[in-house]
């Protein structure tokens, strides 16, 4: 069996490996994609694959802009942490969807419904724009629960300049302080709000007011200053350059 993964985070495309590896499938793994850009230039390049694991949330956008732009015919795992979204589509329209974390008992469930379907899925355009529509009007969250000390406080969305990860640890950061958040950076980023925040790279989420200066950076990117960096520097990646300025520009 021939498998795709279209993940952007190498950890979690690290760990369904190894999850992989412990069933009973045997399986070639064809490559691990991490943009729907690059997704789109490898189904033009190569033969469909027998299996596709798929987040949603990748490096440069939604995974299902994938669809809008080239047919899909291979069946479809999502992997995903958008548990509030339109569940009962996913399961229509692919074989399985997984809620991050994956857990192996789940796996081994969407890998035997695969393989009694028997099937290639494609993903219905109405359906589609459907899944879309329902992650724009998500509604955003207020606050957040942050840790200070031994304890937490609550701050609100809205004071937070920028997000960034390190060591494994996710920090917020506001005009005076930094906080330790419990929740990775793409969970976070889910429930912000896309008009006031930005995704410049895999470590890094960025408020529209806490950006004082945009420069140009080597191999076409760009590089912010912003309101108290602490010793981050905030470069946004090349495949996200034009996105970041259309974004800046709304």
């Amino acid at each position: 069996m021939q498998i795709l993964i279209i993940e952007d985070e190498p950890r979690a495309a690290s760990q369904l490996q190894n999850m992989l590896n412990t069933c009973r499938f045997e399986y070639q793994l064809l490559d691990v994609i991490d943009t729907v850009e690059e997704t789109v230039l490898w189904f033009q390049k190569h033969a469909t694959p027998d299996l596709v694991f798929m987040d949603i949330q990748l490096a440069d956008g939604l995974s299902f802009e994938i669809f809008q732009k080239i047919e899909v015919e291979a069946p479809i795992i999502f992997t995903t942490a958008f548990d509030q979204y339109a569940i009962q589509a996913f399961k229509v329209n692919s074989v399985d969807y997984l809620l991050k974390p994956i857990q192996q008992d789940e796996l081994n469930k969407a890998l035997d419904k695969f393989e009694k379907s028997n099937t290639s899925t494609f993903i219905e355009p109405v359906i589609l724009k459907q899944l879309l529509g329902s992650m724009q009007d998500t509604t955003k969250r207020q606050g957040i629960l942050v840790k200070e000390g031994s304890g937490f406080v609550h701050i609100k969305i809205s004071d937070l300049l920028h997000v960034y990860s390190q060591d494994s640890i996710t920090f917020g950061v506001t005009s005076g302080k930094r906080y330790i958040i419990d929740e990775t950076i793409d969970k976070l980023f889910d429930s912000l709000d896309p008009d006031q925040f930005y995704k410049i790279n895999r470590g890094q989420i960025i408020s529209k007011k806490s950006i004082q200066k945009i420069e140009p950076y080597f191999n076409h990117r760009v590089k912010l200053d912003v309101v108290n960096p602490r010793d981050q520097e905030f470069v946004v990646s090349r495949q996200k350059t034009n996105d970041f300025k259309a974004w800046m520009n709304s």
